[in-house]
């Protein structure tokens, strides 16, 4: 066996192995997976490890296809429906981000200075690379989550793609960098506007024709989407953009097909695969930290963060989009990306950068990395936190100007609390069924999408935060006769059903609440707490299977 492939493999192998007995412990512990990943390949780095593996170069390999299965499900999984609809909410906050933190940095480290800013070119890098966020992170966490299709986190996806697009301008810059010649980031552009569109024609006119014709064959379907990824990846690299951008464009190109779901369903283990040993990467580049080098990344950290907020919040608020949507975006974006290392890395061969400013970007990445993982897991009670001091400070959310819809002269006794899946599936049959009753309906919810789709068919959208019921307070729900909450402990986010209930029944003590549940358990609990009727969506689909099932001819007797 050819000594290379062989240290490959046990590259490899010890890296899943520490990986898996280092998420474990994260687990006893109630750590993130992610923390486990990263702690294994310190353990096995030559830095602060046993230096187990020092063939990183093998490691980094496979994590650069298990990025490019991520930007692929991610393409996969983006509805562009979605991202025209938020139009230009989505187009002045992610280019404002961008500026912004751009901006941000760049002042930040002009002010205080630094001892590892020496090249020239070191601020201008510092700035570009601390905008960027990692797009590996955050849609994992968020899909762990189940929030990748919230409107925070179509939001989050949205910029994401978009840095993208910033980051491969400024790589379209980089060699020209001294003399910036305005055709090479044209050419740039260009390049990425002809593969879209070459993508998206073939897509059309070719792929949609193959994908009927295999359409009986599973395997055959998952083998031709994947195909299609790494051909597109290699277009992208020859024509000069980088991989993970072809496999974005072939995700996206394929979601327009019926297939796409069956595609993510395959490929999600192999990209766990190689998402793990991206992880396990960056633990082995772990450089030994001096306490110059530690101070400078938590700093860094705090600017991430900070640059994050100042930019979005301001945003969301000016473009109605509101200001938790704001704050739950910078906080799911508050971390450098995979990509920031590309780019220093080109940096450094151009001589632009030092390598001081390798090692600190470095470092605090890994710390983001980490530190991301809780942001993004405790995003809705830190937005809720973020909020009230906002608030307290005399700015308001956008939409709670609409509180009017609770006025008096517009009361109405059915109140929706949560617009999510089944919510909007039950407004959808309202308005099919009994539009009239559609005038009684109040809803709140927290995503302003809702009100172009709602107000046009009778209901009355307002914007609420049910992490916050005291919010409730000011809407008239005291009169409610009914009130109905359709999104359970798995999708509330910053609150429990049992806690919403109890303050609802404060409120209006003589309304029939009705709450939604996943378990048994739950389903008692509200119960016994005062809940009218309990939803419960996992068993009302069992009982509607189980009579499909009990009045098929072929079951026996």
């Amino acid at each position: 066996m050819d000594a290379h492939f062989a240290s490959l493999l046990k590259d490899i192998g010890l890296g899943i192995v520490f990986a898996a007995v280092f998420s474990h412990l994260a687990r006893l512990m109630r750590q993130p997976a992610i923390l486990g990943y990263v702690a294994g390949g310190l353990v096995l780095g030559p830095h602060l490890g046993f230096a187990l593996v020092t063939n990183e170069a093998s490691i980094e390999l496979i994590s650069e296809i298990g990025l490019i299965f991520l930007l692929f499900i991610i393409g996969l999984e983006i509805n562009l429906r979605d991202l025209v609809q938020m139009g230009r909410s989505m187009a002045v906050m992610s280019v404002g981000q961008f500026v912004g933190c751009a901006l941000v940095t760049a002042g930040f480290f002009s002010l205080a200075g630094s001892a590892f800013l020496t090249e020239r070119f070191d601020l201008l890098y510092l700035a570009v690379v601390l905008s960027l966020s990692s797009t590996l992170i955050v849609v994992k966490v968020l899909h762990d989550k189940f929030e990748i299709h919230t409107t925070a986190g179509r939001m989050t996806v949205g910029i994401l793609v978009l840095q993208d697009l910033w980051a491969i301008v400024f790589m379209g810059v980089q060699p020209n960098l001294l003399h910036p010649q305005a055709g090479i980031v044209l050419r740039a552009v260009l390049s990425g506007g002809l593969l879209v569109g070459f993508a998206f024609a073939v897509a059309r006119f070719v792929l949609a024709g193959i994908f009927r014709a295999a359409g009986k064959q599973p395997e055959l379907v998952l083998l031709t989407a994947v195909a299609w990824c790494f051909f597109l990846c290699g277009l992208a690299d020859y024509a000069g953009l980088s991989r993970e951008m072809g496999a974005l464009i072939a995700g996206l190109t394929i979601a327009a097909f019926p297939y796409g779901v069956d595609v993510i369903a395959k490929i999600g283990g192999v990209r766990d695969f190689f998402v793990t040993l991206f992880f396990v990467s960056l633990g082995l580049k772990m450089p030994q930290p001096s306490l110059a080098l530690t101070s400078a990344a938590f700093m860094i950290a705090a600017v991430v963060l900070v640059s994050r907020l100042v930019t979005l919040i301001p945003l969301s608020w000016v473009t109605g989009t509101g200001l938790r949507m704001g704050i739950l975006t910078g906080l799911n974006l508050a971390q450098i990306s995979e990509f920031s290392l590309v780019i220093l890395a080109l940096g450094a061969g151009y001589g632009h950068v030092s390598s001081g400013i390798q090692s600190l970007v470095l470092l605090s990445m890994l710390l983001t990395s980490v530190l991301a993982t809780y942001l993004i897991l405790y995003n809705a009670q830190l937005a809720g936190l973020i909020l009230t001091m906002i608030e307290r400070l005399g700015l308001h959310e956008s939409g709670h100007a609409d509180e009017r819809h609770g006025a008096p002269e517009d009361r109405r006794d059915i109140v929706v609390l949560g617009c999510f899946r089944e919510g909007e599936a039950l407004l959808d049959l309202v308005a099919e069924r009994a539009p009239e009753l559609s005038r009684r309906i109040l809803v709140v919810d927290y995503n302003p999408l809702l009100e172009r789709k709602l107000s046009p068919k009778g209901f009355r959208w307002v914007y609420g935060d049910l992490a916050h019921p005291e919010t409730l307070e000011h809407l008239g729900i005291e009169h409610a006769a009914t009130i109905i909450c359709p999104i359970s402990d798995t999708f509330l986010k910053g609150t429990t059903a049992q806690r919403l209930l109890r303050h609802v029944k404060q409120l209006a003590p003589s309304a029939a609440l009705v709450m939604t549940a996943d378990d048994e358990a739950t389903a008692a609990a509200l119960q016994r707490a005062g809940a009218a009727y309990i939803i419960r969506p996992p068993r009302l689909a069992a009982d509607h299977l189980f009579a499909l099932l009990a009045g098929a001819s072929s079951l026996p007797s």
